[in-house]
């Protein structure tokens, strides 16, 4: 990838199109991914059916968090399963796009955000000529919500310490720590996959949901196996799929949030819902120019995977 003036916005050099199935409809669905101007975000348009207007990638337009996180726009059409390919735009630094749907959830791929940062970068990078803005968190801000919770606080990167907290002994209790830059990011974070509990999926199956769900989308467990074949990508896959979530999540706040994003058992509704608080608190933050490359682009200063640790 071609590196740039980090402090400007970007978007992507040309089109990119991608063609999955969707995990919960189990149709196939195909999204083109285009260049936007400067200060356009990222938005999402159905094209399947009527034209409807964009839905910009805000957590104002999220509508449900259950399975995955849903964005809705005006006339009530919605798009599923955006956290993906939203972490792949905020781990990359890609500030607009306009994402086109047809239908009425993303692809899943292989489970990951691997597949759409390769093509993102194959697209390539391009700088527009607007400054990027960051959000600041410049006082602590903290949401519970039965069992999890979510802290955001002041720091001088973009930091997530994310821990999760199973019953199961295969899963259990891991630990990551770490600061977030686009190498970090694409090493580290984009390949981990989404994964369930057999017993959970079949139960979905039984509601006429993830019919697209397989193995070749996501890590399934049934007690103490794994039933992928190649197993896992790395002993803490969980906590890093986890943390891969909250990146895209949080990239609902419009910008990049300069500070820590601390979260126990969280999910996509606890993100969210952090956003939302943050925000919500105009105490809480300031809207700063985004900082020289150098200060963005230094090595990671503490990686860590608590890979040992079981309930």
């Amino acid at each position: 990838m071609v590196h740039h003036d980090t402090a400007l916005q970007t978007t992507i050099a040309r089109t990119v199109e991608l063609t999955g199935v969707g995990v919960h409809s189990g149709a196939d669905v195909t999204i083109t991914i285009s260049p936007a101007e400067a200060d356009t975000g990222i938005r999402f348009v159905r094209t399947d059916g009527h034209a409807g207007p964009a839905i910009p990638a805000l957590w104002q337009s999220v509508a449900a968090t259950k399975l995955c996180t849903v964005l809705a726009g005006a006339d009530g059409r919605s798009i599923g399963t955006v956290e993906h390919l939203m972490a792949a735009f905020r781990g990359l630094g890609i500030d607009n796009a306009l994402v086109e749907v047809d239908g009425p959830e993303l692809p899943i791929m292989d489970g990951s955000a691997a597949e759409f940062v390769e093509e993102l970068e194959l697209a390539g990078l391009f700088p527009l000529t607007k400054r990027r803005r960051m959000i600041r968190v410049v006082k602590p801000v903290r949401v519970e919500i039965n069992g999890s919770v979510g802290e955001l606080l002041p720091s001088d990167m973009p930091r997530f310490d994310i821990t999760i907290d199973f019953s199961d002994t295969l899963v259990g209790r891991q630990n990551m720590v770490f600061d977030l830059t686009p190498g970090f990011f694409r090493k580290e974070l984009a390949r981990a996959r989404t994964f369930g509990f057999l017993h959970e999926v079949e139960m979905l199956w039984k509601m006429g949901l993830a019919r697209g769900s397989s193995l070749d989308n996501a890590v399934a467990i049934d007690g103490d196996r794994i039933l992928n074949a190649g197993g896992v990508r790395w002993p803490n896959e969980f906590v890093r799929h986890k943390a891969l979530d909250a990146v895209g999540d949080l990239a609902l706040a419009g910008h990049a949030i300069l500070g820590c994003y601390r979260s126990y058992k969280g999910g996509h509704r606890l993100n969210v819902a952090m956003v939302e608080a943050l925000l919500s608190d105009t105490s809480a933050y300031e809207m700063v120019p985004a900082p020289a490359a150098a200060k963005i682009e230094r090595p990671v200063e503490r990686v860590i995977a608590d890979l040992e640790e079981r309930v």
